[in-house]
């Protein structure tokens, strides 16, 4: 995929804004800046990036708040970049619609990684029936998986709880999303239903269950599924 992309990123701190455009541009992509809530806003408002990374703590308001405000109207991935490392302002970010999020001090390695992750997933066509993740193929019209091209036999909840994984491949899904889309509203503090699902699908997916390579807990958060 070619580094085309604009990068949005609002954070107050210099220091950031600078390593952030200095390893984004050194990587083909076009970075615009903000230092505030309120520009970030009006930037994203007057030329949609195609993705934006977004700090918690901003001058004039929340990151929390302006990921709510975005959410309303902006569909492309943003990634939150955040010192707050508690799992309760992970998850907020998470269920508020950020697609993955990052403390801070983070590896730039990584850092693109997931920006590559994200941008990948967006440029899917969402109607293509045949997804190819690594060794997996998933048929959403048939409802089959297949580990290379050998059928898996998967009850119909392990069907809807992979098929969603995929579809938010390289995404972190809290366990309260997972629960309420597979199961149900009325589920979502039964996050035992969650293990035992998830464990059974290790069986069947990973060379090594115990040592998961596509589906990776988040601890206390959820789980993220990877294609390789």
């Amino acid at each position: 995929m070619s580094n085309e992309a604009e990068i949005l990123v609002i954070d107050d701190e210099a220091q950031i804004r600078k390593l952030l455009d200095i390893t984004l541009r050194t990587n083909g992509y076009r970075v615009n800046e903000a230092q505030t809530a309120r520009e970030g806003i009006t930037k994203a408002a007057s030329h949609p990036p195609d993705l934006i990374l977004l700090d918690i703590g901003l001058p004039d308001g929340s990151g929390h708040d302006v990921l709510l405000k975005l959410r309303e109207w902006f569909t492309n991935p943003i990634i939150v970049l955040s010192v707050l490392n508690s799992e309760t302002d992970i998850v907020k970010a998470l269920d508020n619609g950020a697609n993955d999020y990052l403390v801070k001090p983070f590896r730039t390695g990584e850092l693109l990684a997931r920006i590559r992750s994200v941008l990948r997933k967006n440029q899917t066509d969402e109607n293509n029936p045949v997804l190819q993740l690594g060794k997996l193929t998933i048929d959403f019209v048939a409802r089959t998986i297949k580990k290379n091209n050998a059928l898996l036999k998967l009850t119909s909840t392990e069907y809807q709880l992979l098929a969603l994984f995929a579809k938010n491949e390289g995404k972190v899904l809290t366990h309260q999303y997972l629960l309420r889309m597979v199961w149900g509203p009325s589920y979502l503090n039964q996050t035992q239903y969650l293990r035992v699902f998830v464990a059974q699908l290790r069986k069947k997916i990973e060379d090594n269950p115990n040592q998961p390579k596509h589906i990776i807990t988040e601890s206390g958060v959820g789980y993220r599924f990877m294609a390789e």
